[in-house]
């Protein structure tokens, strides 16, 4: 017989409110996942802030030139949408490993399966911690002031992280039991990154292309709600909205197929 869905829902309700009550868990995995990756390293886990600084520095140069746009203007921008898209990518590619890569813990002790979730989240929350560092220091560098908007970039960054767990959610279930759809999203993430103002800006669009292929594409919006804030912009209304309705269709679909195969993840591994 199959599990109606109240049952559905209950079960993954209390796997999440019981991952959320031992959050330390996750913590813990999280902050040593980084600390192992740095191990002996005289720089340790600032090789994070190292890189990303090159890279921005370097994109910056390059598409500002292209662009023709100030860097003043450009910098800033690339330097929030690198930093934030890394974040956004980072998750999801490794929320599709969420329970395989912890098979090991998955199959020998018991804990709630949305702790491996929350260590993902946790692990890319404390690199983008690091990476943050820059955005300040590029402000320094083309005397730019920030703005009292940046504080908007706090529920923003609650709504993108939301969202961010549910896509986790649904990715680590279904890579679970097909893996080749590992592959699959990090070939699709990369275009997503090109058809997202990551590395350009809305306005360099040529005209003959509509503004609704940017509405209709979700990580703009999730990007915006970030980003904006920080540029010394509102976020738009539609971003906002756009984001709370993803978040509340994305999460109601995350605990059923959840709720609905928990218990079959284990098999699969």
């Amino acid at each position: 017989m199959l599990p109606t869905k109240t049952g559905v829902l209950a079960e993954a309700f209390a796997d999440i409110r019981a991952a959320l009550k031992k959050h330390h868990l996750a913590t813990t995995f999280s902050w040593q996942d980084v600390a192992q990756r740095y191990r002996r390293s005289r720089v340790g886990a600032f090789w994070l802030t190292i890189n990303m600084g090159v890279l921005i520095g370097a994109l910056g140069f390059v598409f500002g030139t292209l662009f023709r746009t100030p860097m003043q203007e450009f910098l800033p921008y690339i330097c929030v949408s690198l930093i934030f898209w890394g974040y956004i990518s980072s998750s999801i590619n490794e929320g599709c490993m969420a329970f395989i890569g912890a098979e090991g813990i998955i199959l020998q002790v018991r804990m709630p399966l949305f702790t491996h979730v929350l260590r993902v989240l946790y692990r890319n929350a404390i690199i983008l911690g690091h990476n943050i560092l820059i955005y300040p220091l590029v402000l320094l560098a083309v005397a730019r002031m920030p703005t009292w908007h940046v504080f908007l970039a706090l529920p923003g960054f609650v709504i993108l992280s939301l969202n961010l767990l549910w896509i986790m959610l649904i990715l680590g279930v279904l890579c679970a039991r097909y893996r080749d759809m590992t592959q699959v999203m990090q070939n699709l993430l990369q275009v997503i990154m090109y058809l997202t103002p990551v590395m350009w800006m809305t306005r360099t669009l040529p005209e003959g292309i509509s503004r609704l292929l940017l509405e209709l594409n979700p990580f703009y919006h999730l990007l915006s709600v970030v980003r904006d804030p920080l540029l010394g912009e509102l976020p738009s209304a539609t971003s906002w909205i756009a984001c709370i309705v993803f978040a509340i269709v994305g999460w109601t679909v995350a605990l059923l197929l959840f709720g609905r195969y928990r218990h079959r993840i284990p098999y699969w591994l």
